[in-house]
């Protein structure tokens, strides 16, 4: 598909548009990076790993990331039931545009930092 026949971004039933909004949701990316350091994680590791998530906010991100096949879920059937999630072949491929983006956020940190303090934001 040519780049001249997407449909307009600004268009809210763009599909660009809804693919990119989904996995870059408040927590999308996050579990897609800590996915990259454990190939294999079980759901109470990432909860670990991201102590200011609840249960649930993970829990509802994990099956948005699982439905749009960037994340696979292996469930192995043992008594209590062990869940481990990975991340999927095509969620491998964006692996290396997450590592440019984090890697653009620690050289411009400071000056976003800075930004930020000098109109009040301090989030």
């Amino acid at each position: 598909m040519k780049r001249s026949s997407l449909v307009d971004a600004f268009d809210p039933q763009c599909p660009i548009r809804n693919i990119l909004a989904r996995f870059s949701e408040k927590w999308g990316l996050l579990v897609i990076y800590n996915l990259t350091l454990e190939p294999k994680t079980r759901f109470n590791e990432l909860r670990k790993k991201m102590p200011d998530i609840s249960a649930r906010m993970l829990s509802a991100t994990l099956n948005t990331l699982v439905t749009d096949g960037l994340v696979k879920r292996h469930s192995y059937k043992t008594v209590p039931p062990t869940v481990e999630y990975s991340l999927s072949a095509i969620g491998q491929t964006l692996v290396p545009y997450l590592e440019s983006l984090i890697e653009w956020a620690k050289v411009n940190s400071d000056e976003i930092m800075s930004h930020r303090m000098n109109s009040g934001d301090r989030s």
